[in-house]
């Protein structure tokens, strides 16, 4: 069985090397666009309007390396 690429913001921003704020950022200016990128985690017990957001790993990294080529700022953005 394949592993699930979706994985929590903290696993993501490891193995980036950035901090989730980063990640965060990166949603709210759509570097990283709902659906593709990043999802809310389906947990019964979650606070509605505070779901888990969990992220594709893989898409995420390859969205990096794209902006990282059009010498996007993505490390130091302003939220």
């Amino acid at each position: 069985m394949a592993k699930n690429p979706w994985v929590s913001g903290q696993e993501v921003s490891e193995s980036l090397g950035i901090s989730e704020k980063t990640l965060q950022r990166w949603r709210e200016i759509g570097y990283l666009k709902p659906g593709t990128h990043w999802r809310s985690a389906p947990k019964p017990q979650s606070i509605p309007w505070k779901p888990e957001v969990i992220y594709h790993l893989r898409w995420c990294k390859e969205e990096m390396e794209y902006w990282l080529a059009q010498d996007a700022p993505i490390n130091d953005l302003a939220a």
